[in-house]
């Protein structure tokens, strides 16, 4: 995941060289490199016996004249046709086919910081303030105006890829029996959605943000806002929750979706919901104290069906939740973009809100009550700590990256190494979206082992050549050399062939290593505010962190229901280790200025 800019300095335009600059394509890495590199990532990760039988079955992949090089001939000849070759490929293995739940399971948020709102009128004013953002956004990007971003951090000073900015509005996620499609429409000014959703009380309003062939102003925004709440408040008739469906298995969904349609006032409802430009919620007060796991909590999955669970719609791109408690943030669809979209700020202009979507219902009720058990809810086990030792300025006073030391203190946290996911944009090619940083390398598990050395030197040399080995990797990753999207590409291109799998594909060694037990993610932001997610597999971790200048905020997930899984304690062993790293290092965080 990245993460977007907020509105700010929205004034500014390319200039004219930099419209016509054209990124390269991702490249193809040679078969030879990747599959060396296979070996190497996974080799201490399996016996020493299991290794042999995959290092035999990868050589006879990549042998001369093999099943290897006529799969990389195919795939070169699929970069040279399209715009990214691996774009579809991915995006179809790591979202669309995926039959789970979107909360939770797939869809990120962003948790802002709690807001002080004194009524329902502030949390109104504050919804108002966020739509007219919106909209100001969104006419930057239908005239392509956003500045060209650069890539930060490693290899620095690259442009990037702006592709996924004009996805933010324009994207909805249809559910299917097999498979799911993302719809993305490019819009003219003339055929540009009009309108947002606004979700009160688990009923679904249309806001037109159009009126009289003039955008409505902040204030007639909120007034708006009010009616719409009023009407959620006094209704004589209450529909069926129906957003809950949307947080059910996406088959289950994509069923449930079929009955509905079967009735015209339901598609017509439906299609205003697909078309609109967002989603805004406005959420009861969760009755909780609102820490921030709480929070991270109420954004993932809004509570369950008891609290706001059912006052979303988790299809849409951008969910904006706006809670009467201050409780707010942003839930996003993952398919169409990376990270998440900040799009809140405070000087805002004018926009425009109308009528109540009054939905028919059908016999729904048992389809409901399929997705109103909500088991995720339960089940997620979710610690949001803040590390306030030291920060990414004391891990920079060391020439180290503060990323690939977060990275090293995560799998000493986990102890024993497994498995880890590491995203890495690869934004610098056309249309990138993300390769995979296997965060597991062998020299992290040197350095993991070398804990028992009683001799400092060693571990400072270990910890040292973990972080090097990270951020080399990082850098193979995004200059498209990594190997997982080019082992997908290879495995994709051999099913359109209508090949037999080949054996690469089949050895326990890949299944195993495609197992990530920890899933990561850097979400860096400005402002103190925090992003997170839940695991990608049932006995696994998700950890998403946002190093700061002095303190590092991260948010640990898990499940309950595995009782090996602990973020509790996965929280306190990455803080003691973090403690524990900095003893290695010649200068100690109390000697930084930078130090609170």
């Amino acid at each position: 995941m990245f993460f977007f800019p907020l509105f700010k300095n929205v004034q500014r335009f390319l200039p004219d060289f930099m419209e016509f600059i054209v990124l390269p394509k991702v490249p193809v890495p040679p078969l030879k490199q990747t599959l060396d590199t296979y070996l190497k990532c996974v080799q201490h990760l399996v016996t020493e016996e299991q290794f042999k039988k995959t290092k035999a079955i990868v050589e006879k992949f990549g042998a001369s004249g093999g099943v290897g090089e006529t799969l990389q001939k195919k795939l070169l000849e699929r970069r040279d046709k399209t715009t990214n070759w691996v774009y579809d490929y991915w995006l179809e293995d790591m979202y669309l086919n995926n039959r789970l739940a979107l909360p939770v399971n797939s869809s990120p948020a962003m948790v802002f910081p709690k807001q002080p709102f004194k009524d329902h009128k502030d949390a109104l004013r504050f919804a108002a303030h966020l739509i007219r953002g919106v909209l100001d956004y969104k006419a930057l990007i239908d005239v392509r105006a956003l500045p060209l971003d650069f890539a930060r951090g490693q290899l620095a000073g690259t442009p990037l890829c702006m592709e996924q900015y004009y996805r933010l509005f324009t994207s909805y996620r249809f559910p299917g029996l097999k498979t799911d499609t993302l719809k993305v429409q490019m819009n003219t000014a003339s055929s540009a959605p009009e309108h947002i959703i606004v979700a009160c009380k688990n009923q679904f309003f249309v806001l037109d943000v159009v009126a009289n062939s003039k955008q409505l102003n902040e204030t007639e925004i909120l007034s708006q806002l009010e009616k719409i709440m009023k009407m959620a408040e006094t209704a004589e008739v209450r529909f069926p929750p129906f957003g809950i469906l949307t947080s059910d298995g996406r088959t289950e969904w994509a069923q449930a979706r079929d009955v509905l349609i079967k009735d015209q006032t339901n598609r017509d409802s439906l299609t205003l919901i697909e078309s609109s430009l967002c989603v805004v919620c406005l959420d009861e007060p969760s009755g909780l104290k609102p820490s921030d796991t709480i929070r991270a909590l109420q954004m993932l999955h809004g509570g369950g069906c008891e609290k706001n669970g059912s006052n979303r719609w988790y299809d849409k791109s951008l969910q904006f939740v706006v809670g009467l408690d201050g409780v707010c943030g942003v839930v996003c669809e993952h398919s169409p973009f990376e990270g998440i979209v900040m799009v809140i700020r405070r000087e805002t202009q004018e926009v425009r809100v109308t009528k109540n979507n009054n939905s028919k219902s059908l016999e729904t009720s048992s389809l409901i009550f399929c997705a109103l058990s909500f088991r995720l809810v339960n089940n997620l086990d979710m610690d949001v700590f803040k590390f306030k030792a030291y920060g990414k300025e004391f891990i920079k006073k060391q020439n180290m990256s503060p990323d690939a030391f977060i990275q090293v203190a995560l799998q000493l946290a986990f102890y024993k190494l497994v498995s880890t996911y590491e995203s890495a944009s690869i934004r610098r090619f056309q249309e990138g979206r993300v390769d995979n940083i296997r965060s597991a390398t062998p020299e992290a598990l040197a350095f993991v082992t070398s804990m028992t050395d009683d001799r400092v030197s060693e571990k400072m040399k270990r910890l040292r050549d973990a972080i090097n080995a990270q951020t080399n990797y990082t850098t193979a990753a995004i200059t498209g050399m990594a190997i997982d999207n080019h082992l997908l590409g290879l495995l994709r291109i051999s099913k359109e062939l209508n090949m037999e799998k080949p054996e690469i594909f089949c050895d326990e060694t890949y299944l195993a290593s495609n197992h990530f037990i920890l899933s990561t993610s850097q979400v860096p932001t400005t402002m103190e505010m925090f992003c997170c997610y839940g695991p990608v597999v049932p006995n696994g971790y998700g950890a998403c962190y946002n190093p700061q200048s002095d303190h590092i905020i991260f948010c640990v997930s898990s499940f309950w229901e595995n009782t090996e899984t602990s973020s509790t304690v996965f929280a306190k062993a990455l803080n003691e280790v973090i403690l524990t790293e900095h003893t290695y290092l010649p200068v100690h965080p109390n000697s930084l200025s930078l130090r609170l």
